[in-house]
């Protein structure tokens, strides 16, 4: 179902930002206008990143080999991040060179109207496209902020979207002003600076959704409310004494590796720890569905913090060593 939502927003906002895209670039030839051009380019990198990431969900899908015994599921999260460089790189980049060249070189937009009803299009187009993102969004991020939810989210393509459509939207809202003070007032500057400001909010944008993109790509935890599920899950169970160590990663939006060191009763022979870790595993596939890998350790409470001290110990450069 996530996968179907995340595939959903990325088509409707890659079928808007094609047809934006296209009107954009004819207004911007008709009429001169360096704003329009800036938004023109926007689109199409925008179009061309809706791309990538659906190039990146379909990728992400392919099962596991022996090359990746753990699946493709993180190819999504280095797509993503390809993403967020291409939005700093060319949109913001082209988009800030544009509005400079224009501020050098004044000229005057012919037929200024066109742009007006090209802005009031593809405001519609990419409101079309930004309620889709928003509202798969909204879907699952519950009581949280919309700060927190992406913070936490665990989809790229579905915040990607969403803070793409969120930057076009206020790239078209500065357009429109751009446009307005140059016809207007006459103010031909105003069109330059208004392809400056849009560089520069596809540069934030970009930024955020790099950082966002990061943390998935080298890896990130799953949230606290599975791990202390997990936790409660196993730990009412008779065989278990102690749980030394619960460690998970997300190696896709749904698709979690659970590694956990449990320390079993003495009294219990190996067919019973056997029949218990048969009976955990199952459980915990069966209540929190997005853990997919599961490695359970057995270890006593002991020798766990034995081996987890001398793992520390051997990180610890010596003090010989502390200058080298």
């Amino acid at each position: 179902m996530a996968a179907h939502g995340s595939r959903k927003v990325v088509l409707a906002a890659l079928a808007g930002n094609s047809l934006i895209a296209i009107t954009k670039f004819f207004a911007a030839a008709y009429t001169g206008s360096s704003a329009m051009l800036s938004e023109a380019i926007h689109s199409v990198v925008d179009t061309g990143n809706q791309g990538l990431l659906l190039f990146g969900l379909t990728r992400s899908e392919r099962p596991a080999d022996d090359q990746h015994p753990f699946g493709y599921g993180m190819e999504l999260y280095f797509w993503a991040f390809v993403v967020a460089i291409l939005l700093f790189a060319i949109g913001a980049g082209v988009s800030i060179y544009e509005g400079i060249q224009k501020l050098i070189e004044h000229h005057a937009m012919t037929s200024p109207h066109i742009n007006y009803i090209v802005l009031a299009l593809a405001m519609v187009f990419e409101g079309w496209a930004w309620w889709i993102a928003y509202k798969e969004f909204n879907r699952t991020r519950g009581k949280q902020s919309i700060i927190s939810a992406v913070r936490r989210s665990k989809d790229p393509a579905v915040f990607t979207v969403l803070f793409e459509d969120t930057a076009a939207l206020l790239g078209l809202c500065v357009a429109f002003f751009g446009v307005l003070f140059a016809d207007v007032y006459g103010w031909l500057w105003a069109d330059g600076a208004a392809s400056i400001v849009i560089g520069c909010i596809l540069a934030t944008a970009a930024w955020i959704l790099a950082q966002e993109t990061k943390g998935l790509l080298i890896g990130e935890a799953a949230s606290p409310e599975l791990a202390e599920g997990v936790r409660e899950l196993v730990g009412r169970h008779r065989a278990i004494c102690n749980i030394n160590e619960l460690r998970t990663m997300h190696m896709g939006p749904k698709d979690v590796l659970l590694a956990i060191s449990l320390d079993f009763h003495d009294n219990l022979t190996a067919g019973a720890v056997e029949s218990t870790n048969t009976q955990l595993e199952q459980a915990i596939k069966r209540n929190f569905p997005e853990v997919t890998r599961l490695f359970i350790e057995v270890q006593s409470e002991k020798d766990h913090l034995a081996s987890t001290t001398a793992s520390k110990q051997s990180d610890t450069p010596a003090n010989g060593d502390a200058g080298s």
